[in-house]
């Protein structure tokens, strides 16, 4: 499959990357580094600024998908920044006609209790509270897309190098817990879940996580 991936260099992109890649994939990489990849025969990589929708909706223009992992800690209006640059990506996705989006979500939109989210709770922490904003105003939009075939994977409140096992849970809105009460998962199974999403869609229009 031909896969646009934007932000692959970063944490969570550098692990889809990969895997993408041992599945076989062809991807073109946007990133803002390019010298920051490994040189690939199926990879392309492409220096890219997502808040440019007309130059990312040419960038993105004859793929079968398009993953974002996407996000804005690296800026000094962390939200703002998130927030902006996935309107221009939804954006630029519909104008270069893909069929699919995925995107990496967070963990903060996910309930700990009915109708309370993991963000709202008083011991979430202040440093990551901007990022969380992003990814659940980024929820938010996709929810209001009436169109577009999108969905979000939003991973465990610990997320971590680690091994790729293959084996993990699968929830919707729910934060998964392991039997010592730990929320967590593996960079590594956290891409498989979503490769695993890309090649076999089984959350059309909706958020998902994944967890131990």
């Amino acid at each position: 499959m031909k896969i646009a991936l934007i932000g692959a260099s970063g944490f969570i992109g550098t692990a889809l990357l990969n895997e993408a890649l041992e599945r076989g994939h062809t991807i073109t990489a946007l990133v803002t580094r390019p010298e920051r990849l490994p040189s690939h025969d199926r990879l392309a990589v492409v220096r890219a600024d997502v808040l440019d929708i007309h130059q990312t909706s040419r960038q993105l223009h004859g793929h079968e998908a398009v993953i974002s992992a996407f996000s804005g800690h690296a800026q000094s209006d962390v939200q703002g920044y998130y927030e902006r640059g996935a309107r221009t990506i939804l954006e630029a996705v519909k104008a270069a006609e893909i069929p699919r989006l995925l995107m990496v979500g967070g963990a903060g939109a996910l309930e700990v209790a009915p109708g309370k989210q993991l963000l709202d709770t008083p011991t979430f922490p202040d440093q990551i509270r901007p990022t969380a904003e992003g990814a659940r105003s980024s929820l938010t939009m996709l929810r209001d897309e009436p169109e577009l075939d999108w969905c979000m994977l939003a991973p465990s409140a610990k997320i971590a190098p680690g091994r790729r096992t293959g084996n993990f849970r699968l929830d919707n809105d729910r934060l998964l817990v392991d039997s010592n009460g730990d929320s967590h998962i593996s960079v590594e199974d956290y891409a498989v879940a979503m490769m695993d999403e890309l090649e076999q869609p089984a959350h059309s229009r909706q958020r998902f996580t994944v967890g131990y």
